[in-house]
């Protein structure tokens, strides 16, 4: 029977697309600790310095995976309800952060947006202006809600247990609390008996704030 040489399979040509998607998943899989050009080339098998050609260095690294991250906000839609779109972009926000938990962290300490963050910096000012805010109240509804967005996911994230084990945490919990507080034995006996009166809820405290802002824009 005869032979045939097999053919080398081609490698596929190096990309900055390519190689910030291998951060990303090296970031995900083992914390952005992990991410450096060393690291990088060796999920994508190439030498460092080849990454140079098309990363100007670890910080383009980083700007760059943050801004992949930022792509998967959805962009609050430019007419219709002004309070349903920033709701819905905000609530998309806490997801993807919450599918990359080192995100949060590094992304407000990045100073170079890149064009992902930026769309969506200019569209939620864009829909609150539209809203009827003034702009010094615009800089006010901003900060206000991405601060919940983005301390409610780090604080989220940082519990140290599962969410669904609460009753557990709780019940132990009671028994450790003196009956001295019984305001604090209370609310704990209430996360263990499992009800959702009690829990880690992102949209609740997302309403109170969006609410307090609809009342704004009428003047309350």
């Amino acid at each position: 029977m005869a032979t045939t040489a097999r053919t080398p399979r081609r490698r596929a040509r190096l990309t900055r697309e390519r190689i910030l998607a291998a951060a990303l998943k090296l970031a995900d899989e083992k914390g952005i600790d992990a991410v450096s050009m060393r690291n990088v080339g060796d999920a994508l098998r190439v030498e460092a310095m080849s990454l140079y050609r098309h990363v100007a260095s670890k910080d383009d690294l980083l700007d760059g995976i943050v801004d992949l991250v930022m792509a998967e906000y959805d962009l609050p839609a430019p007419d219709g309800s002004w309070r349903e779109a920033i709701r819905k972009s905000a609530i998309s926000a806490h997801a993807a952060l919450r599918r990359h938990p080192w995100a949060g962290s590094v992304m407000e300490s990045r100073l170079t947006p890149g064009p992902a963050r930026l769309r969506y910096l200019d569209s939620v000012v864009g829909v609150l202006r539209r809203a009827g805010f003034p702009m010094p109240q615009v800089a006010l509804a901003f900060m206000a809600i991405d601060s919940h967005i983005y301390g409610f996911t780090l604080q989220e994230l940082a519990l140290p247990f599962n969410r669904d084990s609460m009753p557990e945490v709780a019940a132990t919990f009671v028994a450790q609390v003196p009956a001295e507080y019984p305001n604090l034995r209370a609310m704990a006996e209430l996360a263990a008996g499992g009800t959702d009166a009690v829990g880690v809820d992102f949209e609740f405290g997302l309403d109170l704030i969006l609410d307090g802002l609809e009342r704004l824009r009428h003047g309350g």
